[in-house]
Order: C-alpha cells, then sequence, then structure tokens
C-alpha cells in the first residue's frame, strides 16, 4: 500500500492500544444500557463514576500517541519483489496422470480414453489457473509499485521539508480526533523556515464541567457548582496535556525537531469589556527534551517547566492572555 495507506495503518494499530483511563471510558459506557434498571444508589455511583473518568480524561491527553513513522526507512526501501512464474498446479495435474494406471474395470468398460481424456482437461485447466493466478500477481505487483514509488516519493518530500507534504501527512493522518472529540479544533501553519506551528482551540467553559459530582455517605448522588480553583486547576492541566499531545503526535508522524504550540481560548478583554480569542499558552518545544519526559508519572501543567513558555496562570482567577514564544528571538 502508499504511504498513506500504510501510515493509517500504523496510526490505527497504535490507535487500538488505549491507555487505561480510556478503557475504563469504554467499560463505563457498555453499562449505559443497564442504566435505566440500576437502582438509585447505583445511578448515582455510576454518575460519580462517569464524571471522575471524565475528568481524568482531560488531564491525561499527554498519555496517549500514535506510533512513530521512520521516513528514512521508507525512503530507503527496496522496490516490492516481482513475483515469479509458479507451475504448481500444472505438475500436480501431470503427476495424477502419470501415477494412473487402467483398472480392469476401465479396460473391461473402456473407460481408459475417457479418463486419460479427463486427466488431459484437468492439465489444460491447470496450465490456465496456474496463467490467472500469475496475472493476479502481477497486478497486484504493480499496484504495490505504484504505492512504493508514491511512498518513497512522499518520504523524500518529507525529509526534504517541503510544507506541502507535512500539511498532507498531517490532514490525511488526522491524529488529533480525540481533542477534535472533545470540543477543541486545530490549525496548522509552516513558516518559511519550515517550523510548524499549532494552534489549538481550547473551548474551555464547554469542555470542562461547572459542576462536580460526588457521593454522599449515604450512597446518594450530590452535585455542586464545581469550585473556581479546581475548574481551574482542570482546565490548566486539559490545557498543558493537549499541549504535549500535539507535540508527541507531530513527532511522531514527521521527522521535525522542534513544534510550536499556541493555545487558545476566549479571555475577557478588560480595556474593551468584550471576550477575545487569546494565547493561553504558547509553548516552543523540542522532540528530544519530550522524549526524556515519562509521561505517565508528570504533571501536565508542571511540566510546561521543561519548555520555553509562556503562561500566565494563577488558580483563583484562571488563564490571562500571553504572547506567542518569540521563536526568532530565540534562534
Amino acid at each position: 500500500m502508499g504511504w498513506k495507506g500504510t501510515v493509517r495503518s500504523i496510526n490505527a494499530a497504535a490507535k487500538r492500544a488505549d491507555r487505561n483511563a480510556k478503557k475504563r471510558q469504554h467499560e463505563i459506557e457498555k453499562k449505559q444500557k443497564k442504566y435505566e434498571k440500576m437502582q438509585a444508589l447505583e445511578q448515582a455511583a455510576y454518575e460519580v463514576e462517569i464524571f471522575e473518568n471524565y475528568i481524568e480524561v482531560v488531564q491525561s491527553m499527554h498519555k496517549d500517541c500514535g506510533d512513530e513513522i521512520d521516513w528514512h526507512q521508507v525512503a530507503l526501501s527496496d522496490e516490492p519483489t516481482k513475483p515469479e512464474f509458479s507451475n504448481m498446479l500444472e505438475n500436480e495435474a501431470s503427476k495424477l496422470k502419470d501415477a494412473y494406471k487402467p483398472s480392469l474395470i476401465d479396460k473391461l468398460f473402456k473407460r481408459v480414453d475417457t479418463k486419460l481424456s479427463a486427466l488431459n482437461l484437468a492439465i489444460e485447466a491447470a496450465k490456465q489457473t496456474d496463467n490467472d493466478n500469475h496475472d493476479a500477481s502481477l497486478q497486484v505487483w504493480n499496484q504495490e509499485c505504484e504505492d512504493w514509488k508514491d511512498s518513497v516519493e512522499q518520504a523524500k518530500k518529507v525529509l526534504e521539508g517541503s510544507p506541502e507534504a507535512k500539511i498532507e501527512v498531517i490532514k490525511e493522518l488526522s491524529p488529533f480526533s480525540e481533542l477534535d472529540a472533545l470540543g477543541s479544533s486545530l490549525l496548522f501553519s509552516i513558516s518559511d523556515t519550515s517550523l510548524i506551528t499549532v494552534n489549538i482551540k481550547i473551548h474551555g467553559e464547554e469542555i470542562i464541567p461547572s459542576e462536580q459530582k460526588s457521593l454522599l455517605k449515604s450512597g446518594k448522588l450530590s452535585v455542586k457548582k464545581m469550585p473556581v480553583g479546581r475548574f481551574n486547576e482542570i482546565y490548566q492541566d486539559y490545557v498543558c496535556s493537549s499541549v504535549l499531545r500535539v507535540a508527541r503526535e507531530i513527532f511522531a508522524i514527521l521527522p521535525d525537531e522542534f513544534v510550536l504550540v499556541n493555545a487558545t481560548d476566549k479571555l475577557l478583554n478588560k480595556a474593551t469589556g468584550h471576550l477575545e480569542e487569546s494565547n493561553v499558552l504558547s509553548v516552543y518545544i523540542s522532540r528530544e527534551t519530550l522524549e526524556g519526559i515519562n509521561m505517565d508519572a508528570i504533571d501536565p501543567s508542571d511540566c510546561m517547566q521543561n519548555f520555553v513558555h509562556n503562561m500566565y496562570f494563577k488558580k483563583t482567577k484562571g488563564f490571562e492572555a500571553v504572547e506567542t514564544v518569540n521563536v526568532d528571538a530565540l534562534a
């Protein structure tokens, strides 16, 4: 298959290996059909489990990632081997004819010629099948060669830093489906210096719940407005976790060493009194640093200390607008 099919297969295999939080999420969803039959206390426990799992998912986006594509290996891969002609079926049919020895009954009822004729016809049919099988193999091989040429050409373009090729890979693989499903959206651009910039529109008010659910000592459900401090902490973790996830996915499917990720959301402009789309986090992430981090053990917000970033956050007030990291100044 071509590079598109190959990387789709690679990515699909990776996505089947969901992290524990997502596995639990799938298990919880299976219980939905039984929800109506649950008693009140069971329903309360179920709703709290749903709530807690959702919070776990939004705070652990960074733990999942697709497999890495080795574009150098793709570029240096060999052309598919041309299939050789095989007359196996003809040989088997010929052996049957050679092994045929007329029985007394065949001779008595004059069936020898008829059986020999049938064996000869079987040989001819086997020849035709061998030819048909070879033709089919050649057709598959020709398509594999076309796909191989397409893969090698695409790999060379990616390794040369072609912006168009990189954007095509991102669009074709769509590795950010989980972020999309939660409501965040992404925009990509590539500068004259080939630096990939990803802008994530967070929509935090829609993604982070405004209410929290818990169980009382009696086992009944308690629904209260989520405290501002907790809401902001979860929101910050989701933003930082999403940024790390985006960087990991970019480095998995492209050979770049750096990526600039900006997370934006609507913030109140105190000068105008209006909500405006603004950066809440801007991070310049290097592959080398990111690969040295144990994603299963980090706090995503604290992890930003490992990178050049702009973020102004207070637990009581949340995010404030920040400027995009000046990559030119770093260079």
